[in-house]
């Protein structure tokens, strides 16, 4: 008998063992700098930050201690800035984003581009002098711990670019007008990062805030349909790789009723997420989640058929392949001698490489005619195929090829005692006459992923990892 000793040796290992055990989610959505940039891009569009560029308080900041607080400087360029009757920003534009590994590599660098003329009018010439300036706004995303050890991103450190700003003058006009110009453009090269960073800042962070929000809520709005059945995913957690951030998925399957039926949260069950490269996005499912799926679209039936007269010539092989067994037994089949097809579990998918096998376990039984009470026996089969997974618009496709019977197992008989494999051809022509074809019927309408239209994609595209379905928006 172990005594205290081994006992606590074996929780201290256990203890060890699962806090080693790196836990993997049911799924991840990988999203590129592309969908980042262009969706960021487009909440900026939403919050209207060139309109916030169109209103940045020029005059009035260079006005502010113009001179550092030098008093005979100060005179001097407050006396300049009296012959200034405005200066605003008449045009602005947001150039397009750049997103990269932050030079840390803790994060992801955000760039955002600024192109701006400004306008200033004076007494001394009857035009507005136009000045170009050119700045570079950079921010880091980041992945954050709450107090309560809940992670989120956020954006932080926005500011100018080091050595991006660049000012100019648009014309040339009199000697006395450049001067007074660049005078001004030297009041702008310290003014306009501060105003960058008090006045747009905010904006972008709240541009980045609401993109974080509907990504979170596009995840859980996009529910994959199963039939009367929906797979639903709630986001974990974040993570930075690279220039990719993953979002870690919870995955639940919820009846019509709308009640859970099968939760899918973080375990050792192993999840390869494939590197994202170039492609926009894509979304990981580990094997157990896409089985649950199938198991959703194909659950446990019974079908009955009546072999005569839909498959007469099977009815004759069967007839032939029992005459072998029992002459008595094929003579007393009649012309409704029925065949039930009976699927004891739902189909197991096994995921490789580029590859996925389809496992199920089959109880076949015939009867002598339909109003038979007991069969002459029953077969229990072990059957395998070949799945294929392909897609057709935004919709992810699966279909079983050719079954074959591995293992043919005599269950119970009214016939005496036989070899079943005495009756594997016929009852795999059976399998694949029968059942076959009621699977991929109940399959061919396929499996719609919102997920892909809701990110700006109108096709999608699929391949297998060893224990893992990848979806990633089609080639353009």
């Amino acid at each position: 008998m172990a005594g205290p000793l081994t006992f606590t040796l074996l929780c201290g290992l256990l203890a060890v063992t699962l806090a080693e055990t790196t836990l993997r989610p049911p799924a991840v959505l990988s999203l590129g700098r592309e969908v980042i940039k262009e969706r960021l891009t487009q909440e900026l569009k939403d919050h209207d930050a060139v309109n916030i560029l169109q209103q940045l308080p020029l005059l009035s900041t260079i006005r502010e201690k113009p001179a550092g607080g030098i008093p005979i400087l100060g005179n001097l360029v407050n006396s300049i800035l009296n012959h200034i009757i405005w200066l605003k920003v008449t045009s602005a534009n947001i150039l397009q984003l750049l997103v990269q590994p932050s030079d840390e590599g803790q994060g992801l660098a955000v760039k955002i581009p600024l192109d701006m003329v400004a306008g200033l009018n004076t007494p001394l010439v009857k035009t507005i002098v136009e000045m170009h300036m050119q700045t570079e706004v950079q921010a880091i995303i980041t992945v954050n711990a709450s107090e309560r050890g809940h992670t989120h991103l956020v954006l932080e450190d926005c500011s100018n670019s080091h050595g991006s700003l660049r000012i100019s003058l648009l014309q040339k006009l009199s000697f006395l007008v450049n001067s007074l110009a660049n005078k001004v453009m030297s009041l702008l090269v310290p003014a306009l990062p501060k105003l960058v960073k008090t006045q747009l800042c905010p904006v972008i962070k709240e541009a980045f805030k609401d993109m974080h929000v509907d990504l979170l809520s596009l995840v859980r709005a996009a529910p994959i349909s199963l039939g009367s059945n929906h797979l639903e995913f709630d986001p974990l957690s974040p993570a930075i790789k690279g220039n990719v951030i993953q979002l870690k998925l919870g995955a639940k399957l919820v009846n019509s009723q709308g009640n859970v039926t099968k939760w899918f949260k973080e375990s050792a069950v192993s999840l390869t997420v494939p590197a994202l490269d170039n492609t926009p996005f894509s979304l990981t499912v580990r094997q157990d989640v896409v089985n649950a799926a199938v198991a959703a679209l194909l659950p446990q039936e019974e079908l009955v058929v009546l072999l005569d007269y839909v498959l007469p010539e099977l009815a004759r092989q069967l007839k032939s392949s029992i005459k072998v067994i029992s002459t008595k037994a094929a003579d007393q089949l009649g012309p409704t001698q029925m065949v039930k097809i009976l699927t004891q579990e739902t189909p197991d998918l096994l995921l490789d490489q580029g590859t996925a096998k389809v496992a199920q376990l089959i109880v076949l039984e015939v009867f002598a005619t339909n109003e038979a009470h007991r069969p002459f026996f029953t077969l229990g089969i072990e059957a395998s195929s070949e799945a294929q997974f392909y897609t057709r618009d935004d919709r992810l496709m699966l279909s079983f090829n050719e079954i074959s019977s591995d293992r043919i197992h005599l269950m119970n008989s009214g016939i005496g005692l036989f070899n079943p494999e005495l009756l594997k051809n016929v009852t795999t022509e059976i399998l694949n006459s029968v059942l076959l074809p009621n699977q991929n019927g109940k399959l061919r309408s396929g499996i719609s992923i919102p997920m892909v239209k809701a990110l700006g994609f109108e096709e999608a595209s699929s391949f297998l990892t060893k224990d893992s379905l990848v979806i990633t928006p089609a080639s353009q």
